[in-house]
């Protein structure tokens, strides 16, 4: 069977490094008063939601409330 050709030598891979565009890029635009506040806002607004959720789910994890786990229902009292 016949090989088939590279269709771009390695040494052209190799000399890569040596091409450098002489084409600088854009400055950076800096983030103006208003969109750092509302991403600020935002930031916190995901903090407070995680720190809420956190606190109003404490306590459906609390493994210390035994004392409700003893109790049986009125449904079953007769059984």
């Amino acid at each position: 069977m016949f090989r088939r050709r590279e269709s771009v030598p390695f040494s052209f891979v190799a000399e890569s490094d040596r091409f450098r565009s002489n084409v600088t890029p854009p400055p950076a635009v800096r983030a103006s008063v208003p969109e750092l506040l509302g991403r600020s806002l935002i930031g916190l607004t995901v903090v407070a939601g995680l720190v809420g959720s956190l606190l109003l789910g404490l306590p459906a994890l609390d493994a210390g409330q035994s004392a409700s786990h003893g109790k049986q229902s009125e449904a079953s009292e007769g059984r």
